[in-house]
């Protein structure tokens, strides 16, 4: 069955079940249902059948999730933009795409765009049945870092979405409940969210979110303690933040954890696993182009690692792995390369980049079959048992808090305000084993206001760098290139 007539049995199922927490307050299944169909009113009093992309402000709030549904109700896709990101990066999105409509709870103005609550009515019919879907119509765009300095627009389809929702149910060993109480931690522009969000509904369960401006970790740990959730979805991030409350944390309730968005390290997963002993936990892998998770690996008491980092396993059904070189040509058992994905799970390409399409996705003869590859920028190796072992990025992308970013389009803005200076960002571990960004300048120290106040007005937080080091001049490998890994090793030691 299609995911959105699965959607539309467990609203009509699950009416007076809560659906979401959301602000310190419950929303059953059939509030969001009479959103849903205003939204949906909305939609159609305004927004013409070959519209097929609407701009969705992510708010945390009953509206913005319910429009997300009612948008796919109607067969259209959203792009969510973060109200917090500066305007200017917002208006780039906008232009990007096209929007000539958005939904914006908190009701703002947009450039050259039609807010759609001006025709948004009190009392509406429940109306919660899909429209028909066509092959190649698409469920949302996400936009990601990008090494010009714009960012790049991922569409995906509503058949990547079908092929990732049976790739992760196809054998029963992930089954959610109506009683299940399920955390939601991610900004809707992040791929994660989908997932949080996702399996829940069509469960009928109901779904805590984290406020924006909470201290996420902080506000996750009381949700633990005082609403007993049992499915938890995180960054590795989330549990260094965690470890020094690791001894309170007693949560026997929790059936499923998983994460991704990062290196999972093993030391700390094994304390953090004491804390929720009767749970399944899982390490997924994935980009955002291959619709959340590629692939997964069960925790156990042996899980395998290299360089303390746990395996991301095998491919979900359906998916090909294959570690290529440089020339793309596929490398043998045990060696490291490059994790080039194929399958149906995979976007149909980068939104009006035909460039980054043209080196970035390839044709590929495998196995008898001619597939459609799309190149990671993950170092990988396959052991002998068939698992993935991830090493590290090929290129000068980091991931901070799970958010992926191009190293160069942090640089690039960073020399904007410094333009006659030599300046390099790279990306250290601090103490807590969490990734920071640091922005290196080959300079006498001087006062850098300019270029943060200039980086944050371009940037989100998380792209902007945490610490700002001198040095008289950068260290070089035998390349002649600069060398980030001795910056690594000289920053690592002085970082908190």
């Amino acid at each position: 069955m299609e995911f959105l007539a699965r959607m539309h049995e467990s609203l009509q199922n699950h009416f007076d079940k809560n659906a979401f927490y959301i602000d310190e307050k419950f929303y059953s299944y059939a509030d969001f249902a009479i959103e849903i169909s205003k939204i949906r009113q909305a939609i159609a009093l305004s927004v013409h059948d070959s519209e097929k992309i609407v701009g969705l402000i992510a708010n945390d709030d009953l509206y913005t999730y319910a429009s997300i549904i009612a948008l796919w109700l109607e067969a259209k896709a959203y792009v969510p933009i973060n109200p917090s990101h500066p305007i200017e990066r917002n208006e780039e999105i906008i232009e990007a795409t096209e929007i000539k409509y958005i939904l914006d709870s908190a009701k703002g103005q947009y450039k050259n765009c039609q807010l759609l609550n001006h025709t948004y009515q009190e009392t509406v019919p429940i109306n919660i049945k899909p429209k028909p879907i066509e092959k190649n119509d698409l469920a949302y765009i996400l936009f990601t870092s990008g090494s010009t300095g714009a960012p790049k627009g991922v569409p995906i389809s509503f058949s990547n979405l079908n092929a990732f929702i049976s790739a992760i149910n196809f054998d029963g060993d992930f089954k959610l409940k109506p009683s299940d109480r399920c955390l939601q931690m991610f900004e809707l522009t992040f791929d994660f969210s989908v997932v949080s969000y996702l399996f829940p509904l069509l469960s009928g369960a109901c779904i805590y979110t984290v406020p924006r401006n909470a201290i996420k970790y902080f506000y996750i740990y009381k949700l633990l303690q005082n609403h007993k959730l049992t499915v938890l979805s995180l960054v590795p991030s989330i549990i260094h933040y965690l470890r020094p409350y690791f001894s309170e944390i007693k949560a026997p309730q929790v059936r499923y954890c998983s994460f991704g968005g990062g290196a999972l390290y093993r030391d700390i997963t094994y304390e953090w696993v004491k804390c929720i002993p009767n749970s399944k936990v899982y390490n997924y892998c994935g980009p955002t182009e291959n619709t959340i998770y590629s692939s997964g690996y069960t925790i156990n008491e042996s899980c395998k690692t290299h360089n303390d980092i746990i395996s991301i396993g095998k491919p979900l059904p359906e998916i090909t792995y294959i570690i290529i070189d440089e020339n793309n040509a596929e490398l043998p058992l045990g060696e490291i390369g490059e994790l080039a994905i194929a399958g149906p799970q995979l976007t149909p390409g980068y939104w009006k980049n035909d460039e980054k399409n043209k080196a970035t996705f390839f044709e590929k003869k495998h196995q008898g079959q001619i597939l459609r590859f799309y190149k990671s920028g993950d170092l990988c190796f396959k052991d002998t048992d068939e698992n993935y072992m991830y090493i590290g990025r090929v290129d000068f992308q980091v991931k901070i808090r799970g958010y992926r970013i191009e190293l160069s389009e942090v640089e690039f803005h960073a020399k904007k305000m410094a333009q006659n200076t030599d300046l390099i960002a790279i990306d250290i571990l601090n103490k807590l084993e969490n990734t920071e960004l640091v922005l290196v300048i080959a300079s006498e120290p001087f006062d850098t206001s300019e270029i943060l106040t200039y980086m944050k007005s371009k940037l989100p937080d998380y792209m902007i760098p945490a610490h700002i080091k001198f040095l008289k001049e950068f260290p070089h490998n035998a390349n002649g290139k600069i060398d980030r890994n001795t910056l690594r090793m000289l920053f690592n030691q002085e970082i908190p």
